[in-house]
């Protein structure tokens, strides 16, 4: 490989995703020469002085493995695979170990929650002060190997710790060890002439089994079968996780729209709780649908690579399929995501990109009875507006979760003191248990409370839409 290539594909790497690659050399190169390594180039030197870098098929494995597929255009391969040898771990063709990738998926999946719990149980078997010194899952179980509690043929302490966190991690640590694991392995074609990748190859699937007759699968009576969980966790490991940008319409300069009283609750709601999740917040009062376009197009042309993921929050009036600029102009969601899908952003390519639209979806209400409330009872709580407009065109790009303050043809509600009810809720919900669960069940929380409401007589059902493809976890800093 040329050094042009692997230049350019250091200068795309940050030290999370260098410590990723050092890791799942280890059985390659010599651990006390991976201790020094930095940078992807010193990493790279280290593997052509082994020559293992004869051909990109070993580096496409690696990059595959750590979610940078953006990075396979750099490469120039034959199109052909090199031919399967009876030992996959060979100089000409050498493999990433089924034990490497089995550690590596764990640590995806290992919460900042159940790292700390991991941390906690291994601090009588493991030197603690080189323990504290972990931040990831990834440094733990490196330490653990540098310390003799981890090996291929020594499993135990690691399944018995995952069990105290989660049950089905501790799972596959148990198929590895009884000959179930299922590799995620994949290495897609690589177009030499034009340099891009061709669609990739969808993993993989081999499973390593006591042999029988006829086709036959074994399993004990006393374990559970389940199918391999391999969707994953999205990697949230930046600080600054990425941009959260809110624009917040309030004031329109049309007899057709009302203001909207009570959205700069709604603004201060979502630049706290995602200050906390750690993105760097960037607001936006009161722009024309031309200048919402502008917003969203200069966001998109922006570097990510750094990031972990996006959010727009997008406050305002609307329609069904649209969202309306201060000027009464129209904004149609597909405009708001598209500068973000991975053709025109392929930083943030494979990451996800978060969505939140308060708008109604049209102008209908949903059915809902409510008891009779006096005026002395509203007095100084404020009183309940509908948005009118919305939000309906959900891209077919991958790693996108449109939240919708309701669902098709109806309105969405928002207090003229106190905010809007499904932004509120989102806030408090992302508070409670965001750093924690994934966060379409936080959404499902958000639809549960929103929907126990009565608002004008009438009631509101949230509505997310995604195409994510793993589970997203958004852990405070």
């Amino acid at each position: 490989m040329d050094i042009l290539s692997l230049s350019r594909i250091d200068e795309e790497l940050d030290s999370f995703e260098v410590a990723a690659l050092c890791f799942l050399c280890q059985d390659v190169l010599n651990r006390k020469r991976l201790e020094s390594v930095r940078e992807g180039r010193e990493l790279f030197l280290r593997l052509r002085e082994k020559d293992l870098l004869k051909n990109s098929h070993f580096l496409s494995q690696l990059l595959i493995t750590i979610h940078r597929e953006d990075l396979l255009s750099y490469l120039e391969t034959d199109s052909r695979q090199p031919e399967q040898e009876s030992n996959p771990q060979t100089d000409a063709s050498p493999a990433l170990s089924q034990y490497r990738m089995l550690l590596y998926q764990v640590s995806e999946d290992v919460t900042q929650e159940n790292l700390n719990k991991m941390k906690f149980l291994l601090s009588n078997k493991l030197a603690k002060g080189r323990l504290d010194l972990c931040t990831t899952a990834l440094g733990v179980l490196a330490e653990m190997e540098r310390q003799n509690c981890l090996s291929e043929q020594t499993l135990e302490v690691l399944e018995e710790t995952l069990m105290e966190c989660d049950a089905q991690l501790a799972m596959k640590i148990k198929q590895y060890r009884t000959g179930g694991f299922l590799s995620r392995e994949t290495v897609p074609h690589i177009n030499q002439r034009g340099n891009n990748p061709q669609t990739p190859v969808r993993p993989s699937v081999t499973v390593t089994q006591p042999s029988c007759e006829d086709g036959e699968r074994l399993f004990t009576d006393s374990d559970p079968v389940f199918p391999s969980d391999s969707i994953g966790y999205y990697p949230m490991t930046h600080n600054p996780r990425g941009w959260c940008l809110i624009i917040n319409n309030e004031h329109f300069e049309t007899d057709e729209l009302t203001n909207r009283p009570g959205t700069e609750k709604d603004k201060s709601a979502i630049e706290s709780v995602f200050s906390r999740l750690g993105f760097k917040v960037k607001v936006f009062d009161n722009l024309t649908a031309a200048k919402m376009l502008k917003v969203v197009e200069d966001l998109g042309k922006m570097n990510h690579f750094d990031a972990d993921a996006l959010v727009v929050c997008v406050l305002s009036h609307g329609e069904i399929g649209c969202v309306f600029g201060v000027d009464g102009g129209k904004v149609t969601v597909r405009s708001l995501t598209f500068p973000f899908t991975s053709g025109e952003c392929r930083s943030l390519a494979g990451k996800p990109k978060l969505f939140f639209i308060q708008a109604c979806q049209g102008s209908g209400y949903q059915r809902g009875m409510s008891p009779a409330v006096s005026p002395e009872q509203t007095e100084g709580r404020g009183t309940f507006e509908s948005d009118a407009g919305p939000v309906q065109s959900i891209p077919s790009d991958a790693d996108f979760l449109i939240g919708m303050a309701t669902v098709e043809e109806c309105k969405s509600f928002r207090n003229t003191k106190e905010g809007s009810i499904y932004i509120q809720e989102l806030c408090r919900q992302l508070e409670r248990a965001g750093t924690r669960e994934n966060i379409l069940t936080v959404l499902t929380c958000v639809n549960s409370e929103v929907s126990k409401g009565e608002y004008l007589y009438h009631k509101q059902m949230p509505e997310p839409k995604y195409t994510l493809t793993k589970k997203l976890v958004l852990p405070f800093i």
